[in-house]
């Protein structure tokens, strides 16, 4: 009998590497079973997943992929976005399991704490890439390369000052590498008359032919989920991403509004503290609050009276801190006697602490 649903058992101590023989095998023999309501059961625990273990699932798989320990990604600091790693040393099957995970995303409509520069939706849909696509994956190198195009010296002077020739060096995790941008480009100086051949080339060997293996795999893997679903013809590369991490639009007062409680009321001294404290915090710090709630200050399509978060009470008035399960969107609190404690107690939390799957 054929089940209506994608239903992965996943060992909790062994996330990725389970994960991923569990869906190379459902890609080769069943890939349409990718398109299914996804399911996800942990080996050796109760409990029937309603979207909360299917969350926890992506939470813990996403942050595993994605921890810089890992080397599959560069973290830029500038902008806080990821980019494929050309030297990274895992497999391309690690590559090809993220781009299912966004793929089942999609599909499941999970919002995913992942942060790629827009080129990284433009490729995936298939849209030629620029050079202008460089400022959002590599901000510094593209102000670099707009103040070479900007110089207005004399053309000795052009060389003098950049000594840059048809070549580039980078860290190959343990060495630098160099790679020519074409035929015996490291004997080839960069001049005022070449230097737009020098853009091109340079920003597409950053943007395409250096992580061309991981993207490619990565690629193969959301096409599995999504290849039928002709995304290009449909979505932007901006829909796309608003599919996968949602909206940067927030409407804290539909949060307020669409709030359910557990042992307390929303007349209760503790929630009218809460909500003041809430609105009086910046708007940064509402985000950092709404990340350690639900695991994501991501929105999803349709705004945050899409998301429904639950303020259960935590026992009477203590010193410790609030709590949360972010995969059921639930925030612990105890009756903290003032509006000060209260804020005290939850400012402390989110500046030190994180949610939490399960307790």
């Amino acid at each position: 009998m054929k089940v209506p649903f994608l239903l992965l058992r996943i060992d909790r101590n062994d996330l990725v590497n389970d994960t991923l023989a569990q869906l190379e095998v459902i890609s080769e023999l069943n890939p349409a079973d990718l398109k299914k309501q996804l399911r996800v059961e942990f080996k050796g625990e109760e409990g029937i997943d309603e979207g909360g273990l299917q969350k926890e699932f992506f939470q813990l798989l996403i942050e595993k992929l994605f921890d810089q320990m890992n080397g599959m990604f560069i973290h830029d600091e500038e902008n806080h976005f990821h980019w494929f790693n050309p030297g990274s040393l895992e497999s391309e099957q690690q590559y090809h399991l993220i781009g299912i995970l966004l793929g089942l995303a999609i599909y499941n409509n999970v919002i995913l704490d992942v942060r790629f520069p827009i080129v990284v939706y433009h490729k995936l849909i298939g849209c030629f890439t620029t050079t202008e696509d460089l400022s959002s994956s590599h901000p510094s190198i593209a102000r670099s390369l707009k103040s070479m195009m900007n110089f207005h010296g004399p053309p000795e002077s052009f060389e003098e000052t950049y000594m840059a020739s048809f070549s580039v060096t980078y860290n190959n995790m343990f060495a630098l590498e160099t790679a020519n941008l074409k035929d015996n480009g490291d004997k080839i100086t960069v001049t005022k008359d070449n230097l737009q051949e020098y853009v091109d080339l340079y920003s597409d060997w950053l943007v395409n032919k250096s992580v061309a293996k991981q993207f490619n795999a990565f690629k193969k893997g959301f096409d599995l989920v999504m290849g039928d679903s002709n995304l290009a013809d449909q979505f932007t590369a901006e829909e796309v991403e608003l599919l996968i991490c949602g909206s940067k639009e927030w409407d804290f007062n539909s949060l307020e509004d669409n709030t359910q409680y557990d042992g307390f009321t929303k007349t209760d001294p503790v929630i009218i503290n809460f909500w003041e404290v809430f609105y009086e915090f910046s708007e940064e710090k509402k985000k950092q609050l709404l990340a350690f709630v639900t695991g994501s200050d991501r929105v999803p399509v349709g705004g945050l009276s899409r998301v429904k978060i639950f303020i259960v009470k935590n026992g009477p008035d203590s010193d410790r801190l609030p709590a949360a399960h972010t995969c059921f969107n639930a925030l612990l609190l105890c009756e903290y006697s003032t509006k000060e404690k209260l804020r005290e107690r939850l400012i402390k939390a989110i500046d030190h602490g994180k949610g939490f799957g399960m307790l």
